[in-house]
């Protein structure tokens, strides 16, 4: 009966199925950019030192996973409301004969060219880990005491 509990990273956020399922479907269109990120491939990640980026349109990607695994494409829309993105060559036909864009979800992507603009060269810069220094320790008074 003694079950090891682990414990929590953060109090300010809860750890109940129930609020996480709530907060993922109520979310705004701008929390839903950040959670419809795709990992970049193994050669923009060497290149930039980034890991994942929010999908955008006009981004190339090629599906891992699912039955379009191996297929790659633009993106021609970032579906928010729905949690997909639509991929240019990934479609299929209605009984009537027309042609409809199948959504994919980003998690089952890898970016594989980026649509690089000012603010996403920005937001590269910001992400890239090998500009992270580690914080330099802060003196405190009691430090500055021992000094004397």
């Amino acid at each position: 009966k003694n079950k090891k509990r682990k414990m929590k990273f953060s109090p300010a956020v809860s750890s109940s199925r129930r609020k996480s399922r709530k907060a993922h479907f109520t979310a705004d269109s701008t929390s839903r950019r950040k959670i419809m990120s795709c990992s970049l491939s193994k050669e923009l990640q060497q290149k930039y030192n980034v890991r994942s980026m929010p999908v955008r349109k006009d981004d190339e990607v090629m599906v891992v996973r699912g039955i379009y695994k191996n297929r790659e494409g633009k993106v021609t829309s970032v579906y928010r409301r729905r949690y997909v993105i639509h991929v240019e060559r990934i479609t299929r036909d209605k009984a009537n004969g027309a042609q409809v864009n199948v959504g994919v979800q980003p998690s089952n992507c890898i970016i594989t060219k980026l649509k690089l603009d000012k603010s996403r060269k920005a937001i590269l810069d910001r992400k890239n880990r090998d500009q992270i220094k580690p914080k330099t320790e802060t003196t405190t008074i009691t430090d500055m005491a021992m000094v004397d």
